[in-house]
């Protein structure tokens, strides 16, 4: 099903934007995961919206309620759910928009696909308001993975036409720390970055931007070749983000051979690279290096300048102005979901991993 995720561990989605609640069920959790609320709670805040003017003004509570899975704090083993009740919809502000496809959104798509049952209202399934379950599930195996000494992080490094820095070498917790404090998670440039999408937001405009993700931590090991490849398994978790647009794993790869190409050595009793353009992956398996991609987020297509479009109900042209609360960039609040989305490709890897060692003992 589309809106389930992962082969050993496997979460699955559900809600619309302006439904009663979304939420998320998640099978093949291990019994006596110590479940972090503080954690999760921390993320969805990251990925809340209302917090400035460089975000939509929709505010929601967003207070996740476990129904069930979780006993004094510890997972049980059996299927885990947790909901978030939505509270500040304006559905009123799609009331318009029936049969007018927005640039850039799946309303035309998704009338076609579901023969127009969709719920239009606010995108309904396809909203970035899903990525909320997405987080609540991340969030716990971002701290399980912590527990096993694997750390997950991004680093905002271009929005609009402001480019900063990636993190090359600083992969140290210092840094990741000093990061998720900020609300633009940038290692350099947040001030101007800011200040882009404010002059987006006052043209009536919105920006886009390049988001880097890093795992450390990992042991070589991890994944299958093909299809089952580290790469094909986050790709799949991070497409899961309506907002991205594309992924590339490692960097630099306009060096010729010679200069890209990881060399491996041996140090302290450990296997490394003397460079990681690959980002820590070869035939789709871990090397043991940190794990290193980057993500093309689009720009916010709910702009309020009047836009060609059609109305595919009358099968005539006509123009539209998208009213209602939007974001004029969503870059910032794409990083914790980029991060939580990894850990559950990460930690399905690992149990992946896990069951085969076993089955080979």
């Amino acid at each position: 099903m589309s809106s389930t995720l992962g082969k050993n561990l496997e979460i699955s989605i559900f809600g619309e934007s302006h439904g009663e609640a979304v939420g998320v069920v998640i099978n093949g959790l291990p019994s006596g995961e110590f479940v972090d609320m503080d954690i999760i709670n921390q993320y969805l805040q990251k990925r809340a919206s209302g917090k400035d003017k460089t975000m939509t003004a929709r505010r929601e509570s967003d207070e996740v309620k476990i129904l069930s899975g979780v006993y004094n704090d510890h997972t049980t083993g059996t299927p885990l759910a947790m909901v978030i009740y939505n509270q500040d919809q304006k559905s009123k502000d799609y009331s318009e928009l029936d049969g007018k496809a927005r640039p850039s959104h799946a309303d035309f798509s998704g009338f076609v696909r579901y023969n127009g049952f969709n719920d239009i209202r606010g995108g309904g399934h396809f909203s970035g308001r899903l990525t909320t379950p997405m987080v609540m599930a991340g969030s716990l195996c971002l701290s399980i993975l912590k527990n096993k000494g694997i750390e997950i992080c991004a680093n905002i490094y271009e929005i609009g036409n402001i480019k900063g820095e990636r993190l090359g070498d600083r992969l140290d917790i210092a840094t990741f720390e000093s990061l998720r404090e900020k609300q633009i998670q940038a290692i350099a440039k947040e001030n101007r970055m800011r200040e882009e999408i404010l002059i987006a937001r006052e043209k009536l405009d919105s920006v886009g931007g390049r988001i880097e993700c890093v795992v450390t931590g990992i042991q070589a090991g991890i994944g299958s070749p093909i299809f089952d490849g580290v790469e094909n398994i986050i790709s799949k978790a991070v497409f899961g983000i309506p907002a991205i647009k594309g992924i590339e794993f490692g960097e630099e790869s306009e060096l010729k051979g010679s200069l890209y190409n990881d060399n491996f050595k041996v140090q302290d009793d450990k296997v490394i690279t003397l460079t990681n353009h690959d980002g820590g992956i070869n035939g789709g398996i871990t090397n043991g290096m940190p794990i290193v991609f980057s993500v093309k987020v689009k720009p916010t297509p709910s702009i309020a300048r009047n836009q060609e479009t059609i109305d595919f109900k009358k099968m005539e042209n006509t123009t539209i102005a998208i009213k209602g609360r939007h974001d004029p960039c969503v870059v910032a609040r794409c990083v914790p979901c980029l991060e939580c989305v990894t850990a559950i490709a990460i930690l399905d890897l690992i149990m992946e991993s896990e069951i085969y060692v076993g089955f080979r003992n």
